[in-house]
């Protein structure tokens, strides 16, 4: 099956901001890439950002728990859209936390819903099951 464009950008966008903006912790370029409002749910959480200041108050708590845990960085090991138009398009990825160490130690799936406002691709919603994949249901 041949990917359509919109999809090859949404794809662009959010490997972009997981390689340059959170793994870097570059927060220019992590707010840049998000539309709002940015909706997160992982675990039993649910965080909503208004804005980029609202998703910047949590940065620094962000990194906190990233430290505590000795996460270096979080690859993409795959990535598909699984549904998708010309202005929003849903991605499945499979992504891993690696430590300082350079080991696995969280490997996980995540639904990102990138949406194009304003001419401008952003990731606008991530719902993540921070548990082992063999405890998740098969999509």
């Amino acid at each position: 099956m041949v990917m359509k464009i919109y999809e090859e950008e949404a794809i662009r966008t959010a490997l972009h901001w997981n390689q340059e903006g959170f793994n870097k912790r570059n927060k220019k370029i992590s707010v840049d890439l998000l539309n709002f409002p940015h909706i997160r749910i992982a675990n039993k959480n649910i965080t909503i950002h208004n804005s980029p200041e609202e998703f910047l108050k949590n940065w620094d708590r962000g990194q906190e728990n990233l430290d505590k845990q000795g996460w270096d960085h979080t690859d993409t090991l795959s990535i598909k859209p699984v549904q998708s138009d010309k202005n929003k398009v849903h991605l499945l990825l499979h992504q891993s936390r690696i430590n300082k160490k350079g080991l696995a130690y969280l490997d996980f799936q995540t639904l990102w819903i990138v949406t194009k406002i304003n001419n401008k691709w952003g990731i606008q919603f991530r719902s993540s099951f921070l548990i082992p994949p063999n405890e998740i249901s098969k999509l």
